[in-house]
Protein backbone atom coordinates (compact mmCIF):
# COMPACT_ATOMS: atom_id res chain seq x y z
CA UNK A 1 0.00 0.00 0.00
CA UNK A 2 2.71 2.57 0.63
CA UNK A 3 3.94 1.98 -2.75
CA UNK A 4 1.13 2.75 -3.98
CA UNK A 5 0.88 5.81 -2.16
CA UNK A 6 3.95 6.93 -3.16
CA UNK A 7 3.21 6.15 -6.93
CA UNK A 8 0.13 8.16 -6.30
CA UNK A 9 1.45 11.18 -4.78
CA UNK A 10 3.22 12.30 -7.97
CA UNK A 11 0.54 12.24 -9.87
CA UNK A 12 -1.92 15.35 -10.84
CA UNK A 13 -5.23 14.31 -11.39
CA UNK A 14 -8.51 15.42 -13.06
CA UNK A 15 -12.17 15.03 -14.12
CA UNK A 16 -12.94 11.83 -12.25
CA UNK A 17 -11.53 9.77 -15.24
CA UNK A 18 -9.16 6.77 -14.87
CA UNK A 19 -5.31 7.44 -16.82
CA UNK A 20 -2.26 5.03 -17.29
CA UNK A 21 0.99 5.92 -16.05
CA UNK A 22 3.28 3.03 -16.71
CA UNK A 23 0.47 -0.67 -15.99
CA UNK A 24 -1.03 0.80 -12.83
CA UNK A 25 -4.67 2.17 -13.57
CA UNK A 26 -5.25 5.13 -11.34
CA UNK A 27 -8.51 7.32 -11.13
CA UNK A 28 -7.81 11.55 -12.31
CA UNK A 29 -8.90 13.92 -9.22
CA UNK A 30 -7.47 17.18 -8.22
CA UNK A 31 -3.82 17.95 -6.52
CA UNK A 32 -3.56 20.83 -3.85
CA UNK A 33 -0.84 22.60 -1.83
CA UNK A 34 1.03 19.43 -2.44
CA UNK A 35 -1.50 16.97 -0.90
CA UNK A 36 -3.22 14.53 -3.42
CA UNK A 37 -6.72 13.23 -3.27
CA UNK A 38 -6.84 10.02 -5.80
CA UNK A 39 -9.54 7.12 -6.16
CA UNK A 40 -8.14 3.59 -6.65
CA UNK A 41 -10.39 0.85 -7.73
CA UNK A 42 -10.47 -1.49 -4.75
CA UNK A 43 -8.17 0.28 -2.36
CA UNK A 44 -9.47 -0.48 0.51
CA UNK A 45 -8.76 -4.42 -0.45
CA UNK A 46 -5.19 -3.45 -1.40
CA UNK A 47 -6.42 -4.37 -5.45
CA UNK A 48 -4.64 -2.55 -8.23
CA UNK A 49 -6.34 -3.23 -11.27
CA UNK A 50 -3.98 -3.35 -14.62
CA UNK A 51 -4.62 -2.39 -18.48
CA UNK A 52 -2.72 -3.57 -21.06
CA UNK A 53 -2.17 -1.09 -24.14
CA UNK A 54 -2.02 -3.03 -26.92
CA UNK A 55 -2.16 -2.08 -30.83
CA UNK A 56 -4.27 -4.02 -32.64
CA UNK A 57 -2.20 -4.97 -36.35
CA UNK A 58 -3.25 -4.62 -39.75
CA UNK A 59 -2.33 -8.19 -40.71
CA UNK A 60 -4.38 -9.52 -37.22
CA UNK A 61 -2.67 -10.46 -33.70
CA UNK A 62 -1.43 -7.98 -30.87
CA UNK A 63 2.06 -5.94 -31.98
CA UNK A 64 3.52 -6.36 -27.94
CA UNK A 65 6.22 -4.70 -25.86
CA UNK A 66 7.51 -5.07 -22.50
CA UNK A 67 4.56 -7.67 -22.03
CA UNK A 68 2.26 -5.88 -23.18
CA UNK A 69 2.18 -2.18 -22.41
CA UNK A 70 3.92 -0.79 -25.11
CA UNK A 71 6.69 0.48 -22.30
CA UNK A 72 3.95 2.69 -20.74
CA UNK A 73 2.89 4.34 -23.56
CA UNK A 74 0.14 3.68 -26.47
CA UNK A 75 -0.30 4.61 -30.16
CA UNK A 76 -2.82 7.31 -31.58
CA UNK A 77 -3.77 9.34 -34.48
CA UNK A 78 -4.38 6.29 -35.86
CA UNK A 79 -1.05 4.60 -35.36
CA UNK A 80 0.93 7.57 -36.31
CA UNK A 81 1.53 8.82 -33.12
CA UNK A 82 2.74 7.50 -30.05
CA UNK A 83 2.12 9.16 -26.67
CA UNK A 84 3.52 8.29 -23.33
CA UNK A 85 2.86 9.95 -19.66
CA UNK A 86 5.85 10.55 -17.35
CA UNK A 87 5.56 12.11 -14.09
CA UNK A 88 8.85 14.88 -13.20
CA UNK A 89 10.35 13.54 -10.33
CA UNK A 90 12.69 15.46 -7.34
CA UNK A 91 15.51 14.02 -8.97
CA UNK A 92 14.70 15.69 -12.97
CA UNK A 93 14.30 19.09 -11.14
CA UNK A 94 16.73 22.04 -10.84
CA UNK A 95 17.35 24.27 -8.20
CA UNK A 96 14.39 26.24 -9.04
CA UNK A 97 12.56 22.53 -8.12
CA UNK A 98 11.43 22.78 -12.07
CA UNK A 99 12.52 20.43 -14.73
CA UNK A 100 16.04 20.93 -16.46
CA UNK A 101 16.07 21.24 -20.17
CA UNK A 102 18.53 17.66 -20.41
CA UNK A 103 15.24 16.49 -18.73
CA UNK A 104 12.59 17.13 -21.26
CA UNK A 105 15.92 15.98 -23.85
CA UNK A 106 15.39 12.46 -22.20
CA UNK A 107 11.50 12.65 -22.28
CA UNK A 108 12.50 13.06 -25.79
CA UNK A 109 14.55 10.46 -26.27
CA UNK A 110 12.59 8.14 -24.31
CA UNK A 111 9.47 7.98 -26.42
CA UNK A 112 11.43 8.23 -29.81
CA UNK A 113 13.09 4.74 -28.48
CA UNK A 114 9.67 3.50 -27.17
CA UNK A 115 7.89 4.64 -30.57
CA UNK A 116 10.21 2.44 -31.98
CA UNK A 117 9.66 -0.72 -29.94
CA UNK A 118 6.25 0.10 -30.42
CA UNK A 119 5.67 -0.48 -34.14
CA UNK A 120 6.83 -3.53 -34.23
CA UNK A 121 10.23 -2.83 -36.40
CA UNK A 122 12.55 -2.76 -33.43
CA UNK A 123 15.75 -4.81 -34.08
CA UNK A 124 18.93 -5.38 -31.83
CA UNK A 125 20.38 -1.94 -31.86
CA UNK A 126 19.22 1.24 -29.58
CA UNK A 127 16.00 2.44 -31.88
CA UNK A 128 17.43 0.42 -34.99
CA UNK A 129 14.57 -1.52 -36.82
CA UNK A 130 15.61 -5.22 -38.23
CA UNK A 131 16.89 -4.18 -41.47
CA UNK A 132 19.25 -1.83 -39.91
CA UNK A 133 20.68 -3.91 -37.65
CA UNK A 134 21.50 -6.67 -40.35
CA UNK A 135 22.94 -3.62 -42.32
CA UNK A 136 25.10 -2.79 -39.14
CA UNK A 137 23.11 1.20 -39.21
CA UNK A 138 22.49 3.27 -36.41
CA UNK A 139 20.29 6.18 -36.42
CA UNK A 140 22.50 9.24 -35.22
CA UNK A 141 20.76 12.85 -35.01
CA UNK A 142 22.39 15.83 -36.74
CA UNK A 143 20.06 18.66 -35.48
CA UNK A 144 17.58 19.10 -32.96
CA UNK A 145 15.59 22.84 -32.07
CA UNK A 146 13.90 22.39 -28.73
CA UNK A 147 10.80 25.79 -28.02
CA UNK A 148 9.85 25.80 -24.16
CA UNK A 149 7.18 27.79 -22.88
CA UNK A 150 6.47 26.51 -19.49
CA UNK A 151 8.73 24.16 -17.17
CA UNK A 152 7.23 21.67 -15.67
CA UNK A 153 7.29 21.62 -11.71
CA UNK A 154 8.17 18.34 -9.28
CA UNK A 155 5.52 16.25 -9.47
CA UNK A 156 3.55 17.92 -12.80
CA UNK A 157 2.80 15.15 -14.93
CA UNK A 158 3.64 15.58 -18.58
CA UNK A 159 2.29 14.17 -21.32
CA UNK A 160 4.38 13.49 -24.71
CA UNK A 161 3.62 12.65 -28.54
CA UNK A 162 6.37 11.82 -31.05
CA UNK A 163 6.35 10.94 -34.53
CA UNK A 164 8.13 11.02 -37.77
CA UNK A 165 8.43 11.63 -41.65
CA UNK A 166 11.04 12.00 -44.38
CA UNK A 167 13.75 14.82 -44.18
CA UNK A 168 14.83 15.44 -47.65
CA UNK A 169 16.50 12.08 -49.36
CA UNK A 170 18.01 10.97 -46.92
CA UNK A 171 17.03 11.82 -43.66
CA UNK A 172 13.91 11.04 -41.34
CA UNK A 173 12.55 14.34 -39.17
CA UNK A 174 10.87 13.30 -35.69
CA UNK A 175 8.83 15.77 -33.92
CA UNK A 176 7.65 16.07 -30.62
CA UNK A 177 5.38 18.11 -28.50
CA UNK A 178 4.59 18.27 -24.66
CA UNK A 179 1.68 18.56 -22.75
CA UNK A 180 0.57 19.54 -19.11
CA UNK A 181 -1.18 16.85 -18.73
CA UNK A 182 -3.88 18.77 -16.19
CA UNK A 183 -5.14 21.86 -18.84
CA UNK A 184 -4.15 19.95 -21.95
CA UNK A 185 -1.98 23.00 -23.12
CA UNK A 186 1.32 22.53 -25.45
CA UNK A 187 3.96 23.74 -23.26
CA UNK A 188 7.04 22.52 -25.30
CA UNK A 189 7.82 21.58 -28.92
CA UNK A 190 10.29 19.94 -30.85
CA UNK A 191 11.54 18.94 -34.19
CA UNK A 192 14.98 16.67 -34.99
CA UNK A 193 16.40 15.63 -38.63
CA UNK A 194 18.53 11.95 -38.21
CA UNK A 195 20.73 10.09 -40.80
CA UNK A 196 21.81 5.94 -40.51
CA UNK A 197 25.73 5.58 -39.92
CA UNK A 198 27.79 2.40 -40.01
CA UNK A 199 28.45 1.37 -36.65
CA UNK A 200 31.61 -0.70 -37.31
CA UNK A 201 33.25 2.40 -40.14
CA UNK A 202 31.17 5.21 -38.23
CA UNK A 203 30.28 6.52 -41.17
CA UNK A 204 27.20 8.50 -42.64
CA UNK A 205 25.41 5.80 -44.92
CA UNK A 206 22.27 6.33 -47.25
CA UNK A 207 18.93 5.02 -45.87
CA UNK A 208 18.37 1.84 -47.46
CA UNK A 209 15.85 0.82 -49.89
CA UNK A 210 14.72 -1.62 -47.28
CA UNK A 211 15.00 0.74 -44.25
CA UNK A 212 12.71 3.11 -46.17
CA UNK A 213 9.95 0.62 -46.55
CA UNK A 214 10.36 0.15 -42.82
CA UNK A 215 9.85 3.37 -41.61
CA UNK A 216 7.97 4.69 -44.45
CA UNK A 217 4.29 3.53 -43.44
CA UNK A 218 4.38 5.49 -40.41
CA UNK A 219 5.34 9.11 -41.75
CA UNK A 220 2.83 11.54 -40.80
CA UNK A 221 2.93 14.50 -42.89
CA UNK A 222 2.66 16.89 -39.43
CA UNK A 223 5.38 19.11 -37.76
CA UNK A 224 5.65 20.27 -34.28
CA UNK A 225 7.40 23.71 -34.82
CA UNK A 226 5.82 25.79 -37.67
CA UNK A 227 8.25 27.04 -40.26
CA UNK A 228 8.02 30.77 -39.29
CA UNK A 229 9.23 29.59 -35.85
CA UNK A 230 11.88 27.32 -37.67
CA UNK A 231 15.41 28.20 -36.60
CA UNK A 232 17.02 28.42 -40.27
CA UNK A 233 19.95 31.28 -39.03
CA UNK A 234 23.69 29.75 -39.53
CA UNK A 235 25.26 29.36 -36.18
CA UNK A 236 28.89 31.03 -35.75
CA UNK A 237 31.89 29.04 -35.28
CA UNK A 238 32.91 30.32 -32.11
CA UNK A 239 36.80 31.08 -31.31
CA UNK A 240 38.92 31.92 -28.41
CA UNK A 241 38.78 35.71 -29.59
CA UNK A 242 34.96 35.63 -30.03
CA UNK A 243 34.34 33.54 -27.04
CA UNK A 244 33.22 35.32 -23.81
CA UNK A 245 33.72 32.73 -21.65
CA UNK A 246 35.91 29.17 -22.48
CA UNK A 247 35.47 25.82 -19.85
CA UNK A 248 38.33 23.46 -20.32
CA UNK A 249 38.69 19.96 -19.00
CA UNK A 250 35.71 18.31 -19.35
CA UNK A 251 35.82 14.41 -19.51
CA UNK A 252 33.36 12.41 -20.12
CA UNK A 253 32.60 9.25 -18.01
CA UNK A 254 31.52 5.48 -18.87
CA UNK A 255 28.33 6.38 -17.47
CA UNK A 256 27.50 9.33 -19.99
CA UNK A 257 27.99 6.30 -23.06
CA UNK A 258 24.99 4.62 -24.95
CA UNK A 259 24.23 1.77 -26.48
CA UNK A 260 26.19 2.73 -29.39
CA UNK A 261 29.49 3.28 -28.29
CA UNK A 262 29.29 7.18 -28.17
CA UNK A 263 28.83 9.62 -25.98
CA UNK A 264 24.67 10.29 -25.06
CA UNK A 265 23.68 13.36 -27.76
CA UNK A 266 21.38 14.67 -23.98
CA UNK A 267 25.08 15.26 -22.63
CA UNK A 268 26.46 17.17 -25.09
CA UNK A 269 23.48 19.84 -23.54
CA UNK A 270 25.07 19.84 -20.19
CA UNK A 271 28.33 20.52 -20.98
CA UNK A 272 27.80 23.53 -23.32
CA UNK A 273 25.99 24.75 -20.12
CA UNK A 274 29.24 24.75 -18.37
CA UNK A 275 30.49 27.61 -19.49
CA UNK A 276 27.41 29.91 -19.35
CA UNK A 277 27.60 32.55 -16.37
CA UNK A 278 26.28 31.49 -13.27
CA UNK A 279 23.87 34.83 -12.75
CA UNK A 280 22.31 33.71 -16.36
CA UNK A 281 21.56 30.45 -15.21
CA UNK A 282 19.91 31.48 -11.90
CA UNK A 283 17.67 34.67 -13.29
CA UNK A 284 16.50 33.73 -16.87
CA UNK A 285 14.84 30.31 -18.08
CA UNK A 286 16.04 29.13 -21.78
CA UNK A 287 12.71 29.38 -24.12
CA UNK A 288 14.46 28.00 -27.12
CA UNK A 289 17.94 26.04 -28.00
CA UNK A 290 18.96 24.67 -31.44
CA UNK A 291 21.87 22.12 -31.49
CA UNK A 292 23.77 21.18 -34.85
CA UNK A 293 26.08 17.89 -34.18
CA UNK A 294 28.94 17.82 -36.18
CA UNK A 295 30.78 14.77 -34.88
CA UNK A 296 31.33 12.04 -32.46
CA UNK A 297 32.60 12.21 -29.24
CA UNK A 298 34.25 9.34 -27.09
CA UNK A 299 34.85 8.49 -23.33
CA UNK A 300 39.00 9.38 -23.93
CA UNK A 301 38.49 12.93 -25.47
CA UNK A 302 38.76 15.97 -23.20
CA UNK A 303 36.16 18.73 -24.45
CA UNK A 304 36.06 22.64 -23.95
CA UNK A 305 32.83 24.31 -23.60
CA UNK A 306 32.29 27.89 -24.97
CA UNK A 307 29.38 31.03 -24.96
CA UNK A 308 29.57 34.45 -26.02
CA UNK A 309 25.69 36.29 -25.11
CA UNK A 310 24.34 39.20 -26.46
CA UNK A 311 21.23 41.45 -25.18
CA UNK A 312 19.01 40.51 -27.90
CA UNK A 313 17.67 44.12 -29.56
CA UNK A 314 16.57 46.86 -27.01
CA UNK A 315 14.55 44.14 -24.81
CA UNK A 316 17.35 43.47 -21.35
CA UNK A 317 14.68 40.68 -20.44
CA UNK A 318 16.09 38.56 -23.53
CA UNK A 319 19.62 37.04 -24.03
CA UNK A 320 20.91 35.46 -26.84
CA UNK A 321 23.86 32.73 -26.92
CA UNK A 322 26.23 31.06 -29.33
CA UNK A 323 27.69 27.87 -27.26
CA UNK A 324 30.64 25.66 -29.27
CA UNK A 325 31.40 22.51 -27.79
CA UNK A 326 35.05 21.34 -29.33
CA UNK A 327 37.77 18.85 -28.80
CA UNK A 328 40.32 20.35 -26.39
CA UNK A 329 43.71 18.82 -28.25
CA UNK A 330 42.65 19.79 -31.99
CA UNK A 331 39.63 21.77 -31.37
CA UNK A 332 37.24 19.92 -33.88
CA UNK A 333 33.82 21.24 -33.47
CA UNK A 334 31.23 18.79 -31.82
CA UNK A 335 28.54 20.33 -31.43
CA UNK A 336 27.24 24.00 -32.15
CA UNK A 337 24.26 25.78 -30.81
CA UNK A 338 21.97 28.58 -30.42
CA UNK A 339 19.97 29.33 -27.16
CA UNK A 340 17.35 32.01 -26.54
CA UNK A 341 17.10 33.32 -22.68
CA UNK A 342 13.92 35.02 -20.92
CA UNK A 343 14.03 36.57 -17.77
CA UNK A 344 12.62 34.76 -15.24
CA UNK A 345 9.34 36.67 -13.44
CA UNK A 346 8.55 36.55 -9.98
CA UNK A 347 7.33 33.45 -8.61
CA UNK A 348 4.17 33.96 -6.12
CA UNK A 349 3.40 31.39 -3.48
CA UNK A 350 -0.46 30.64 -3.43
Amino acid sequence: MASMQTAAAALRLRDGRSTCVGPVQFSRGWRRSGCVKMKAADMNTRKIHVTPLREKRSGGGEAEANGGYLLGGFVAEDRFVYRQTFVIRSYETGPDKTATMETLMNLLQETALNHVSSAGVAGNGFGATREMSIRKLIWVVTRIQLQVDVYSSWGDVVEVDTWVDAAGKNGMRRDWIIRDYNTNKIISRATSTWVNMNRETRKVSKIPDEVRKEIQPFYLNKVAITPQNFDTHKIEKLTDQTAHRIHNGLAPRWSDMDANQHVNNVKYFGWLLESVPINVLEDYNMTSMTLEYRRECRQSNLLESLTTIKVNGEDTQMLECTHLLRMEEDKADIVRARSVWQLKQPRHNI
